[in-house]
């Protein structure tokens, strides 16, 4: 199913595609207009935070992107992200092992994630284990599912 996937470090100039990506992505669920341009500022990935970034190609497309955001002890899922035309076919899961890979190899002994939850159902299949919720950054009053992940040598 992840045929033809290959992940790589974001380059710098990759941030506007990135968050249009992770604005299609984040519109997939069905949130109106003005939830989205709440957003909007929350899902635009500077320059500097493709430094932090890995990405998905299909058969050299666009399929999704991870940032990994912290340090030893805990590392977070600052943002996870896959296309609408790609989700289904194991890109997420992907980008996900991807970046616990990496905190582990950084000496992270956890990840935290605050998830849409649209996807709480993914981290949890992932490992992720619900320790709480969050304040969104973009939308008032809105709680999100704060999950975290032991990472095992």
């Amino acid at each position: 199913m992840t045929e033809g996937v290959r992940i790589r470090p974001a380059r710098r100039d990759e941030g506007p595609t990135l968050s249009a990506l992770a604005m299609r992505s984040k519109a997939h669920w069905g949130y109106d207009a003005a939830f989205m341009a709440a957003c909007r500022a929350e899902l635009t990935i500077t320059a500097a935070r493709t430094e932090r970034s890995a990405i998905a190609e299909l058969d050299g497309a666009l399929a999704g992107f991870v940032t990994l955001d912290g340090g030893p002890p805990e590392g977070e899922i600052g943002m996870m992200f896959v296309a609408p035309e790609a989700m289904g076919r194991g890109i997420g899961r992907l980008l996900f092992t991807h970046a616990a890979d990496t905190a582990r190899a950084a000496g992270c002994t956890s990840l935290l994630i605050d998830a849409d939850p649209h996807a709480e159902g993914f981290y949890r299949a992932m490992g992720g284990v619900r320790i709480g919720e969050m304040p969104s950054e973009s939308i008032a009053g809105r709680m999100l599912p704060l999950l975290r992940l032991d990472l095992h040598p």
